[in-house]
């Protein structure tokens, strides 16, 4: 049998492991209906940065089954300091769901400065108001 301390140990080192995957993508993204509390599945999302007066496309990903997008920033690219865009494409999503919405799409523009290695970028949801914030 397994002491304490030993399974203890395994625990941390699983949760250790799991934000070692979580860092490896300098950015992620969760989207949550407010309506009834779950996660948002298959919301698609664009990722763009301001480049002088134009926004460059990154990057685009749909969230999973616990409305996550863990790796949105395109692999192998070091983040750069600037001004991007994520985009949340909420109209789609509730036309799926047969829900009418006020919001088509929901931009999120957020500057990286390059204080963290990583920006998680969380999007409580509702058919007619929306909460955002930086999250961790």
């Amino acid at each position: 049998m397994k002491t304490l301390k030993t399974l203890l140990a395994g625990v941390m080192l699983s949760g250790f492991a799991s934000f070692a995957v979580a860092d490896a993508n300098p950015l992620s993204v969760h989207v949550l209906n407010l309506q009834d509390g779950l996660p948002s599945s298959a919301v698609t999302v664009t990722l763009e940065k301001k480049d002088g007066e134009t926004w460059q496309a990154l990057n685009k990903g749909v969230t999973n089954e616990q409305g996550r997008i863990s790796e949105l920033y395109p692999q192998g690219k070091a983040l750069e300091k600037g001004l991007y865009r994520v985009t949340f494409k909420t109209g789609e999503w509730f036309a799926k769901h047969e829900m009418k919405s006020f919001f088509p799409e929901v931009p999120v523009i957020f500057e990286v400065d390059g204080s963290v290695p990583h920006y998680h970028i969380p999007l409580l949801l509702s058919p007619y108001g929306f909460s955002t914030y930086r999250g961790n």
